[in-house]
């Protein structure tokens, strides 16, 4: 299935378990610091360097960019490093997360509640990945280094769907 960004989000709906998603339009990049970056700015009442209303965000740092490339290596990180800020998506209004391996009970259920899409993409492609990216910039946390937020321009950018709207999760064996 081929998504375009921005997207209407009723197509989120037809999205399901182990669909394979060819992605177009904006990711944002954030790992652990970012988040918890961005959750101590919203408990202080401090705006947010990104709006991130409907947003896509990878979780993934990249390797160093070397020459006549747009980016580095850009692997996906263990989601599971990013559970503890499920609430934190709702409040963004996040669309979707992208990462690896499996989210923990509470954030599966928030993911469900809160209708967040989950999208897994393969640990060990991260050149192959790479080669989507069409654009990149730091934009946010540059202190931060590989960690810092990125504002990806992708065309064809694969990854599953392993939580749907629907709350169906690939590691539940689809349920």
């Amino acid at each position: 299935m081929i998504i375009n960004y921005p997207l209407d989000k009723d197509k989120l709906k037809d999205i399901h378990v182990g669909d394979v998603i060819e992605f177009s339009g904006v990711i944002y990049t954030a790992r652990d610091a970012a988040h918890m970056r961005i959750k101590n700015m919203l408990e202080k009442g401090e705006e947010l360097p990104v709006d991130f209303n409907e947003a896509f965000i990878y979780y993934a740092g990249p390797t160093p960019t070397k020459p006549g490339h747009v980016i580095g290596s850009i692997g996906p990180t263990t989601s599971s490093r990013m559970d503890m800020f499920a609430p934190m998506m709702r409040q963004l209004n996040v669309c979707a997360t992208i990462g690896k391996g499996p989210r923990d009970n509470a954030c599966t259920k928030y993911y469900q509640d809160n209708h967040i899409l989950y999208f897994i993409t393969t640990g060990g492609c991260g050149a192959l990945l790479s080669k989507a990216v069409k654009k990149a910039k730091e934009i946010a946390f540059l202190d931060l280094g590989p960690e810092s937020i990125k504002r990806l321009e992708v065309e064809g950018f694969k990854m599953i769907c392993a939580i749907d709207y629907y709350g169906n999760n690939i590691f539940d064996g689809g349920k």
